[in-house]
């Protein structure tokens, strides 16, 4: 809400009422840009230990 510009990235555009309230996590009137991005690097880190013995 404090930004000047927010731009969003999305997997796909959808048609309004495609998706459920709840499931948006920032209103579309706080959103000055989007950016399709339809193939996305999904980035994964695991955290990986060794047991001790």
């Amino acid at each position: 809400m404090a930004g000047r510009i927010t731009i969003v990235e999305v997997e796909e555009i959808v048609e309004t009422g495609a998706m459920e309230p709840d499931s948006v996590h920032l209103p579309g009137i706080y959103v000055h840009r989007i950016v399709l991005n339809a193939n996305p690097e999904k980035r994964i880190e695991k955290r990986t230990i060794t047991e001790s013995k």
